[in-house]
């Protein structure tokens, strides 16, 4: 859905959508735990700060409770209670899996999930210092995933599609917050990525929101990716545009040599779906800065760093 956002639609959205989550409380769930998981409602809860389409709680120290918040609908809490049993036994950093499900009623008429907690920080208030190894992390976890998915797997909606089909975002953010200085080059990267051949494989996993809020690192290196909300079957070069969205400067070029499964048509495509992703952090950064709900000001500069590290090459 973000890329078919304009700029003021993205405001309006975030900010009736945060409305719709202030009524998640701890009491909330806690009863909602004790009317459907008696056995875990006595341990102890406490909210996670962030989170988009869900929010979090902490509950105990090794399973969080995914309470559905902005998503429209609980498909993205579906998906994952469906495909990440699936996929985390084959994935070498942990990701969250679901262990019990909730299901909507008179005190909460939306989904929400108990889930396996990942350890760590998210990256978007955290730091890689150790980029090669980060570099290598990703590659093996992105290897481990990009395996062809089943015929049943869930496709994309508004991810997932060769960047020509995707020009409408692209432009939306383009128009709000690209640097007057840095115009020319992002079209330039842009434009580039709409040329090259699309996708010829069968379809594979992919992530799909690789961002610096759906990873957590620790020791200075990734260490788990969360929200699997957006998994679908398609193109790589989703996930493969984090080689410039999530890590340090200089470390692309090793990320994809031990990735080694991209062509280069397919690190075309993911540079310009990196430069799309990087000005929508920097679009959700500057509402932060205006103050409008939903907006993130630390995002803008991760974005901006995103930005230059794309254009770096």
């Amino acid at each position: 859905m973000w890329l078919a956002m304009t700029e003021s639609e993205s405001a309006t959205e975030s900010g009736t959508r945060a409305g719709s989550g202030t009524g998640i409380t701890a009491d909330l769930v806690r009863d909602l735990l004790r009317e459907q998981h008696p056995d875990l409602a006595g341990l102890p809860l406490r909210e996670v700060a962030g989170g988009w389409g869900n929010q979090m709680w902490r509950l105990g120290d090794e399973l969080a409770v995914r309470m559905q918040r902005m998503d429209r609908t609980p498909g993205p809490q579906l998906k994952e209670r469906r495909w990440l049993p699936v996929l985390a036994p084959r994935l070498p950093l942990p990701v969250p899996t679901p262990v019990r499900s909730g299901e909507p009623s008179a005190r909460f008429p939306k989904h929400w999930t108990v889930m396996t907690w990942v350890p760590g920080e998210p990256l978007d208030h955290g730091v890689i210092s150790r980029g090669a190894h980060a570099a290598d992390t990703l590659a093996s976890f992105l290897r481990a995933l990009h395996v062809e998915a089943p015929v049943e797997a869930p496709v994309g909606t508004d991810r997932g599609a060769h960047p020509r089909d995707c020009a409408d975002g692209f432009e939306d953010f383009f128009r709000a917050v690209a640097p007057d200085d840095l115009a020319a080059d992002v079209r330039a990267v842009w434009d580039d990525a709409v040329a090259a051949p699309a996708w010829r494989g069968p379809p594979v996993w992919v992530h799909g929101d690789l961002h610096p809020a759906n990873v957590v690192v620790a020791d200075g290196t990734l260490s788990g990716v969360v929200d699997f909300g957006d998994v679908f079957a398609g193109d790589p070069a989703w996930d493969l545009a984090a080689a410039w969205v999530l890590l340090p400067a200089g470390t692309a070029a090793r990320f994809f040599d031990a990735y080694a499964r991209a062509d280069e048509a397919a690190v075309r495509r993911a540079r310009g779906l990196a430069a799309m992703k990087s000005l929508f952090l920097m679009l959700m950064g500057r509402n932060g800065d205006q103050g409008l709900p939903g907006g993130k000001p630390h995002w803008g500069p991760l974005g901006r760093a995103a930005l230059d590290r794309v254009l770096a090459g």
